[in-house]
């Protein structure tokens, strides 16, 4: 268990977490594990939601909700990937829908393929 302590300007909130794990550590390195994890977690869910505005979606039915999850999830990768573009994850997938070229630089194809 993890008491959590949030202070926000005036506002104060305590919280209990509780885990499970086979970590063999002391509270000191879990403390450590537990906010790296929430950092990266923290660092996704607000890319996501920012960038692609995933708590609006109103996709609910059968697989669809999952399917554009993972979509999702495999565009912040590779747009995270393309270094070329000194832009967010937000202006790079814009650019990607105005600029056909940089999408197939995005995707890894090859438009000068002589076909």
């Amino acid at each position: 268990m993890v008491i959590c302590e949030i202070t926000e300007g005036e506002k104060h909130s305590k919280e209990n977490r509780y885990y499970i794990n086979s970590l063999e550590c002391n509270a000191k390195e879990f403390a450590k594990y537990q906010r790296s994890h929430w950092g990266i977690e923290n660092s996704l869910h607000w890319v996501l939601d920012v960038a692609f505005r995933e708590d609006d979606c109103r996709v609910r039915k059968d697989n669809s909700p999952e399917n554009l999850s993972i979509l999702r999830h495999m565009t912040v990768n590779l747009l995270k990937q393309e270094k070329i573009l000194k832009r967010g994850i937000k202006g790079k997938r814009l650019k990607c829908g105005w600029d056909n070229n940089y999408l197939f630089k995005v995707l890894g194809i090859d438009t000068n393929l002589d076909i």
